[in-house]
């Protein structure tokens, strides 16, 4: 019976040219986006907030001032969940040292990143997904630690929802491994972003996405007066930053500049967003981050790990690292009444939504492949079972045209082999793996199929 109602749901996926909507919805992640509280999202802001500055520079010891107040605030908030995740939540300090003289820190520091990981319930899935946004904040001068820098959008509303998801997600189970960051150094280099990335490559950390929240909870622009809460952006490089020899070929053999696995991973979190977020459209912006700037998913990317910066729509310049004043009539500085906390739900509801349907899928597809045998307007597609984790019960095939941003059609079938009647040459292809709750895993790219032709199975 559960079968037959899940391939019932599946004849109401929509087809039409644009973005793919799932009608069906997980009723154990919708009841997760539920529990997200904007109130409990203002407190943390404001507690942040409170500390008057985190600078990187300022006090360590200080209790209730400084970037060692924040950090061990935000560790005590994370460690009060423990108990609800039945011992697979760890929270810990990861250290570091940076700064000197010609540095934008003008003296050797030691910074502390906090680091939650939620363990995954199935020993023999290594897939790993981390959710990060940094607790440090400035004021106009990099080396400015005493002046008040309350960083209650930038990014005091990413740590709110970093700490409501850590809140909400340690009482469940995933099969995958979350990763909550809440890093340090942003301001001044992304230095903790850049010692978490080497500490996942050093030890071979499989992370299938890493998703950053830099600034989520500003709904008004500057200068153009624009106010809009219900639209976010999610930034995505296209050309990886790292990129092999190898994988530069393929890219340019299947013209693939548009389908790099961060790509991938903004047209995911669109997806699976707006599946489960009402009143918020997810805007993909192709390119790593807004012009000539970066954020904490770039060292990740320069690493070749797949991330990408979730990011309010407007911004507001005149509160960005500045001193709370009034100049000329107008209130400067990042305080905490200018934050939209509604807005702030919306959007750690996105990562919620993204991040369990991730954790929940099976594993992705394997040895994906578009068969090259003679001249044909039909395509042929075929890959294999995960080797790891349980079996998927389905697959989908994603279309779309090339000159499409996002996906256009979702075509489920059960096996590892399908002939579609759409050429290779004016279509993409992407395949997914899907349980029987809908969960869909990573999508795939395929290139040429690499195994001899069989049966379909």
């Amino acid at each position: 019976m559960k079968k037959i109602m899940f391939l019932f749901i599946l004849l109401f996926i929509i087809t039409a040219a644009q973005a793919q909507t799932i009608i069906s919805r997980d009723p154990e992640i919708k009841q997760m986006i539920d529990e997200i509280s904007a109130d409990r999202l203002e407190q943390y802001v404001r507690k942040l907030v409170s500390f008057h500055t985190r600078h990187n520079l300022s006090s360590r010891n200080d209790p209730s001032r400084g970037i060692g107040a924040a950090w061990n605030w935000v560790r005590s908030e994370m460690e009060k969940n423990t108990p609800a995740s039945e011992g697979r939540l760890e929270v810990k300090f990861e250290e570091y040292t940076v700064g000197g003289p010609g540095q934008r820190i003008q003296k050797p520091v030691v910074l502390k990143n906090v680091v939650a990981t939620l363990r995954g319930t199935d020993g023999n899935d290594d897939r790993k997904i981390l959710i990060s946004a940094h607790f440090d904040s400035r004021a106009q001068l990099d080396n400015d630690s005493m002046s008040f820098a309350p960083g209650a959008d930038d990014d005091g509303s990413g740590i709110a929802a970093i700490l409501e998801l850590v809140k909400i997600m340690s009482a469940r189970k995933f099969p995958a491994t979350i990763i909550f960051m809440a890093l340090s150094g942003e301001e001044h280099g992304l230095y903790g972003a850049r010692q978490m990335a080497a500490k996942a490559r050093d030890e071979k950390w499989n992370i299938i996405a890493m998703l950053n929240n830099d600034m989520i909870g500003n709904s008004g622009s500057s200068e153009t007066l624009l106010n809009d809460n219900m639209r976010v952006r999610v930034f995505s490089e296209g050309v990886p930053a790292y990129e092999t020899e190898q994988m530069a070929a393929l890219r340019k053999y299947s013209s693939a500049e548009n389908d790099g696995k961060a790509r991938q991973l903004a047209r995911y979190i669109k997806e699976t967003g707006e599946r489960y977020i009402d009143q918020l459209t997810v805007t993909l912006v192709f390119r790593n981050d807004r012009f000539g700037r970066g954020g904490d998913h770039s060292p990740f990317c320069a690493e070749g790990f797949t991330a990408v910066r979730i990011c309010e729509y407007n911004e507001n310049y005149d509160r960005t690292h500045k001193v709370p004043a009034v100049v000329n009539g107008i209130q400067e500085g990042d305080l905490p009444e200018y934050v939209d906390y509604e807005y702030v739900r919306k959007n750690a509801g996105l990562n919620l939504a993204t991040v369990a349907n991730l954790a929940l899928a099976p594993c992705e597809p394997v040895n994906c492949g578009i068969v090259l045998s003679g001249l044909t307007n039909k395509t042929t597609l075929r890959w294999e079972v995960p080797p790891k984790g349980p079996k998927p019960s389905g697959y989908y095939i994603l279309m779309r045209e090339t000159w499409q941003p996002l996906w256009e059609k979702k075509i489920f079938v059960t096996g590892t082999e399908i002939t579609l009647p759409y050429s290779k040459d004016n279509y993409f292809f992407g395949i997914q793996s899907v349980d029987a709750s809908g969960h869909e895993s990573f999508t795939v790219f395929p290139g040429q199929a690499r195994r001899p032709a069989s049966s379909f199975n």
